[in-house]
């Protein structure tokens, strides 16, 4: 069990507490904000002022080893597959102002007849099937195929990029850091955006990896290797995270009939009600739970130090549940107050806020408009949906729905 008799065991390796965290974080919060696991010499912060705090202060909560808690995803090299989320100031404020060249918000606005088109295959099949894996056929596949189109990643490579994709996240029962699979397939998306790269360089197309290619800050310009991680990084962060929205916004509403009644009630209501709606699955079940820090000075919270050159954990699952800034937070409402959701702490804050949440964003919105506009019915199987076993993400690999057209 996550929690025992005699105490808080915070574990984020263990499948139990991965198929429900939210009783140990509320057992941290109450009890022990600054909580440490010996086994794994990590200290987990989890009440929303101290996660708040901690995300904007880069000279106390250091990226420099990464925001893995893995042992061979942690350390000086971690800008190697993680770009700038791999670094502090001022490495970070460089690379992000040049790759911000390429991923520019209007490159992302003008994505949006792409992400339709997109939404509109996937949906046709799934309404045609009837029965289908919302996972399989439609959320995993949507934003892998806008991130690939952005990239340049032709449409016969994309189901093996998220393949290997999907196993950079997974981890094994009773393995404490990236299995053999997932090392594995981080050198093999390495060779590959190698190689893409290596071909822009001499042949340069409309995408994303040739303005990466091209993009510069007076005489400075990124490097081969940079591009390389941030493609990496955007292969990960941006396909995995909106893949486990889309699920989990599926998910919960339909858990709550009288929530999905009202968006699927009418199209043109549901249209208004899907910012909410995704806002709401944001706070109350984040794709991302959780990111590591490795602390530069002594952090001292609640009675409890945690010492510099430790390896802390802000648990942002955590903050988006504390009772002390939302009200009746355990409770999935999507008509909850927007000043409370305008809170929530999902893409970060601060120099390291995701560069990637208006993509998520607009795709979300895309994709769940067309459903709601599209659809009259929808039933999840939500006994039989599968979760995904990772220490950072949370989401489904499955599940099972039926959808009935309007």
């Amino acid at each position: 069990m996550t929690v025992t008799d005699g105490g808080i065991v915070f574990d984020p390796y263990d499948y139990d507490f991965q198929e429900d965290p939210y009783p140990t974080y509320r057992r941290c919060r109450d009890e022990d904000p600054l909580h440490h696991n010996p086994e794994l010499d990590v200290w987990f912060i989890t009440r929303y002022a101290d996660v708040h705090q901690a995300v904007r202060s880069p000279e106390v909560y250091s990226n420099a080893m990464g925001v893995s808690i893995d042992k061979s995803a942690w350390g000086p090299d971690a800008h190697r597959v993680m770009s700038f989320l791999g670094m502090d100031p001022p490495r970070q404020t460089r690379l992000r102002s040049l790759v911000s060249k390429g991923f520019t918000p209007r490159r992302v606005a003008e994505l949006a007849p792409q992400i339709r088109r997109l939404t509109d295959l996937h949906l046709d099949r799934c309404i045609e099937a009837g029965s289908s894996d919302w996972i399989h056929d439609f959320a995993g596949r949507l934003p892998m195929d806008v991130i690939s189109e952005m990239m340049g990643v032709p449409e016969a490579d994309r189901a093996e990029v998220r393949r290997l994709a999907d196993l950079l996240v997974h981890r094994e029962p009773g393995v404490r850091d990236v299995p053999r699979a997932g090392s594995e397939a981080a050198l093999t998306l390495v060779v590959y955006f190698t190689e893409m790269v290596e071909s822009r360089a001499k042949r340069p197309t409309d995408d994303l990896t040739s303005a990466l290619i091209s993009a510069h800050l007076g005489d400075d310009r990124l490097t081969e290797e940079e591009i390389i991680a941030f493609l990496f990084l955007m292969v990960v962060a941006g396909n995995e995270t909106t893949t486990k929205l889309l699920g989990n916004a599926l998910f919960h509403l339909t858990a709550h009939p009288e929530q999905q009644e009202r968006v699927f009630a009418d199209p043109d209501d549901g249209h208004d009600l899907v910012s909410p709606w995704i806002e709401e699955t944001l706070r109350h079940d984040t794709s991302s739970q959780m990111v590591a820090r490795h602390l530069l000075a002594d952090v001292a919270l609640h009675g409890r130090v945690a010492p510099a050159g430790a390896k802390a954990v802000l648990v942002l699952g955590s903050a988006n549940r504390d009772d002390r800034v939302f009200r009746d937070p355990d409770r999935y409402d999507i008509f909850r107050d927007k000043e409370e959701l305008a809170q929530l702490l999902s893409f970060g804050g601060g120099r390291h806020f995701c560069l990637g949440a208006n993509l998520a964003r607009l795709e979300a919105q895309i994709a769940l408009r067309e459903l709601v506009r599209r659809v009259g019915t929808v039933e999840v199987a939500h006994e039989e949906c599968e979760r995904v076993h990772s220490i950072n993400v949370r989401g489904f690999s499955s599940v099972p729905v039926r959808m009935v057209a309007r």
